[in-house]
């Protein structure tokens, strides 16, 4: 099943004739004719009928998932299909420490990133870790992509600038008069990093972390 059947099963659903299907789609009746014997539609007209029934692209295109595939039983009622892969990049702005504080060492690249977690965060961007202090969720050297406009809650791994300059990331907590900066090592030897309201610091947030991956392909 394709295009042609998934074409016939959009009109049929609709119980719409072939020259209503041309207006919506901003076609003649004629290039509908050559959809339902194989002709691709240009992208224009896809939007505009997916826009309008509210459908996607696949519903039109899709072999395995389109309209057809769906009232014939093929697709289980409600499943999420899959889209076609889109890609995405976002910067790699620098490298923070998981340990002790300290300036953030600072790079200019881009690198790729799924589509979806891109499209939810578009504000965010790549750090590449150093150090231990979380080895138990982010191992040294991967790349974690943090959010700077996602607020943590109270266990949440975020980047966080001490005094204006180091920067550390940590799991943060907050009881509104001290903030708990806590590691998440396989090494004990790391220690909480405490600030109250008596003492003379400041703490900045950077960001959220809300997604991590390897700095390179596993072969």
């Amino acid at each position: 099943m394709g295009l042609p059947e998934n074409i016939d099963a959009l009109l049929v659903k609709h119980d719409i004739t072939q020259e209503a299907l041309a207006r919506i789609a901003g076609v003649t009746p004629g290039s509908v004719t050559g959809w339902r014997k194989g002709s691709r539609p240009r992208k224009e007209a896809i939007a505009r009928l997916c826009d309008y029934f509210n459908i996607t692209e696949d519903d039109l295109i899709s072999d395995h998932y389109g309209l057809a595939a769906k009232e014939h039983g093929r697709v289980p009622s409600g499943a999420k299909l899959p889209s076609e892969p889109r890609p995405a990049y976002a910067p790699l702005l620098g490298r923070v420490h998981a340990g002790d504080a300290c300036e953030p060492d600072i790079i200019d690249d881009r690198i790729p990133i799924p589509y979806e977690v891109r499209s939810t965060h578009p504000d965010g961007y790549f750090i590449e870790v150093e150090g231990n202090c979380m080895s138990r969720v982010y191992p040294e050297g991967c790349h974690i992509y943090i959010d700077p406009r996602q607020q943590p809650r109270n266990g949440s791994v975020a980047v966080v600038s001490i005094d204006g300059a180091d920067y550390v990331m940590r799991r943060l907590y907050n009881t509104g008069r001290t903030i708990v900066l806590s590691p998440d090592s396989w090494d004990d030897s790391y220690e909480d990093i405490v600030i109250t309201g008596e003492d003379e610091r400041t703490v900045e947030y950077v960001g959220t972390v809300v997604w991590f991956q390897p700095a390179e392909e596993m072969e």
